[in-house]
C-alpha cells in the first residue's frame, strides 16, 4: 500500500464519525471508525480475520450479492451498486485481505467484522470512482454497502460461504492422502507382518492389508464430510436482525439468493422460517463435529504409525519413516516421528474446537447468538489445521514409507500365531501344544509342525503362504485332524 507522509511528518489521517463521536483513521486505511473501535476493543487473539481467506471471501460475495439484489429490485441506484459489485470482486479475487484487521475473537455477534467488509468495500469503490477514502456521503458502508442487510443475516451466510470453500480444499488433500496410503498397500501386498489386537501378537496379515485399512478409513471419511457439507447450504439472508426482514424490500431474499447461488456455485436455500435460523446455530456444532470425527480417525492412523516405525532396535520397526529433522540435541542419531505427532497434536486442537463451538451454540439466548466469532473462528482453524495437516502427513511422511521386509518376515516366522491357519488341519488342542513349545524355544512353527509328523513341508508352506494367511485365498479343505495334544 503506498503511503503519503513526509519524512519526518506525523502520520496523515482522516476524520471518521459515527454515534458515539470522532476517531482519527490512518489516510491509507481502506477501514473506518467501526474497524478502528474494534481493534481497540478487542486485542484479545492477535490473529485478523484475514488469516482466514475463506471467511473474508465470503463476506465479500454476500456483499456483491447483496448489491446486485439491491440494483434488481430497484433499492440501490445503478451506479452505486456496480461500484460495490466491482470492489467486492477485486476482495474475492484476492486484493485488500490485509485490511480486513479486525480481531477473529470479538463481542457484538460479528458486527466489528460485517463493518470491516463495509467499510473496505465501500473505500475501495470510492477510490475506484476516483473519490476520497472516507468520502461516505458519496458512498456509504451502512446506507449502500449494508443496504437490504443486517450483521445478524451477512455474518452466518458469509462463514457458511467460506467454509463451504475451505471444505473443498480439505476433501482434495483428504483423497490425495487416501491415494497415498492406497498406492503403499499396493506396494506392500505381498509382506506378510503379524497383526496386533489388545497391542499382543494376533495372526498374520500382509502390510498391504494395513495399509488398505488406513485407505478406506479415509475414504469413508471423505464420504461422511461430503455428505455433512449440505448443513452450510441453508442460509437466512432477508432476515435482517431478527429474522422478521425489517428494512428489506419484499424481494430481497428471493433476490439475493439467486444471485449468491450464481457467485458461489454452491447449492443455497433460503430457510423456511428466518427466525428460527437467525437464533440456530446447531448446523455449526454438527458440522464441526463431523470435522472431529475426521481427525480423531487421522490421530489412530498416525498413532499405529508411530507404533509401527518405533524403535528402530529395541521397538516394533516394521516400517521406516522419512528421516525429517534431527530428534534430539542430545542423542546423536535420534530421530522422532515429528509428522505424525504433529498430525496428532491437529487433532487435539479440533477436539478442543468443537467443545468450544458446543459451548458457544449452547450459549445462544432468544433470537441471535451472540457468539458467532469463536464459532466460526473454532471452526475456521480446525478446518485450515486439517487441511495442512494432511498435506504434510501426505507429502512428508506416508509417500516416503519404507517396510523392513527382512523383520517382518522373522517376526512372522517365529511368531505362533500362525499356528491359527493350521487349526483347520491339526486341531485346536495339537496348535495350542505347538504354540507353547514355541514360545518356551523360540523355534520357528513351521518347523515343529514338520517335525511333529502333522503335515509335509510342502503342505505347511502352502497353508503359510501370504495369501493364505492374509486371507486373500480362501481354504477350501481340510486334512483329518489331530484329536488331542497327546497325539503329538
Amino acid at each position: 500500500m503506498a503511503s503519503h507522509m513526509d519524512v519526518g511528518a506525523a502520520p496523515r489521517t482522516r476524520t471518521e464519525t459515527d454515534s458515539l463521536g470522532s476517531l482519527e483513521i490512518p489516510a491509507d486505511a481502506y477501514w473506518g471508525i467501526h474497524t478502528a473501535r474494534a481493534l481497540e476493543n478487542f486485542p484479545i487473539s492477535k490473529r485478523p480475520i484475514s488469516v482466514y481467506p475463506d471467511l473474508v471471501r465470503g463476506l465479500a460475495m454476500v456483499k456483491q450479492a447483496a448489491a446486485r439484489a439491491n440494483r434488481e429490485i430497484g433499492v440501490l441506484p445503478e451506479d452505486k451498486a456496480s461500484l460495490i459489485d466491482a470492489a467486492a470482486q477485486r476482495i474475492i479475487d484476492g486484493e485488500f485481505h490485509d485490511e480486513f484487521v479486525v480481531g477473529v475473537i470479538q463481542g457484538g455477534a460479528g458486527t466489528s467484522t460485517n463493518m470491516n467488509a463495509n467499510e473496505v468495500i465501500t473505500n475501495v469503490a470510492l477510490e475506484m470512482a476516483g473519490r476520497e477514502k472516507g468520502d461516505y456521503a458519496f458512498l456509504s458502508p451502512i446506507d449502500d454497502t449494508n443496504r437490504s442487510q443486517s450483521t445478524n443475516d451477512v455474518y452466518p451466510t458469509a462463514i457458511k460461504v467460506g467454509l463451504s470453500l475451505d471444505l473443498r480444499a480439505l476433501l482434495e488433500q483428504l483423497d490425495l492422502l487416501r491415494r497415498s496410503f492406497q498406492a503403499k498397500a499396493d506396494e506392500f501386498h505381498d509382506i506378510l507382518k503379524v497383526g496386533r489386537t489388545q497391542l499382543q501378537d494376533a495372526v498374520p496379515m500382509t502390510l498391504g492389508q494395513e495399509f488398505n485399512g488406513f485407505a478406506t478409513t479415509l475414504r469413508e471419511d471423505w464420504n461422511r464430510l461430503k455428505e455433512n457439507a449440505y448443513l452450510l447450504t441453508e442460509i437466512n439472508m432477508g432476515a435482517t436482525a431478527i429474522g422478521t426482514g425489517i428494512t428489506a424490500h419484499p424481494g430481497y431474499s428471493v433476490a439475493v439468493l439467486r444471485h449468491l447461488r450464481e457467485i458461489t456455485a454452491l447449492d443455497l436455500q433460503t430457510a423456511t422460517d428466518l427466525v428460527e435460523s437467525t437464533s440456530d446455530t446447531g448446523a455449526f456444532m454438527s458440522f464441526s463435529s463431523s470435522l472431529k470425527r475426521n481427525a480423531i480417525k487421522l490421530s489412530k492412523i498416525c498413532n499405529d504409525l508411530r507404533l509401527l516405525s518405533s524403535g528402530p532396535q529395541a521397538g516394533f520397526g516394521e516400517i521406516n519413516l522419512p528421516a525429517r529433522q534431527a530428534g534430539s540435541s542430545i542423542m546423536p542419531g535420534k530421530v522422532n516421528p515429528v509428522i505424525p505427532e504433529v498430525v496428532n497434536q491437529v487433532a487435539f486442537a479440533v477436539v478442543g474446537a468443537d467443545t468450544t463451538v458446543t459451548m458457544a451454540v449452547e450459549a445462544g439466548q432468544l433470537q441471535l447468538n451472540a457468539f458467532e466469532p469463536v464459532i466460526a473462528h473454532s471452526i475456521f482453524q480446525s478446518i485450515t489445521w486439517m487441511r495442512q495437516a494432511t498435506f504434510t502427513l501426505r507429502v512428508n511422511c506416508v509417500d516416503g514409507i519404507t517396510a523392513n521386509r527382512e523383520r517382518l518376515g522373522a517376526m512372522v516366522g517365529s511368531s505362533v500365531g500362525v499356528v491359527t491357519a493350521l487349526t483347520p488341519f491339526i486341531g485346536y488342542s495339537a496348535s495350542a501344544a505347538l504354540a507353547k513349545t514355541a514360545l518356551l524355544t523360540g523355534r520357528n512353527v513351521a518347523d515343529l509342525v514338520v517335525e511333529a509328523g502333522l503335515m509335509s513341508r510342502e503342505e505347511v508352506v502352502k497353508q503359510l503362504s501370504p495369501a493364505r494367511l492374509s486371507g486373500l485365498e480362501a481354504v477350501t479343505a481340510a486334512i483329518p485332524t489331530v484329536s488331542s495334544a497327546e497325539d503329538l
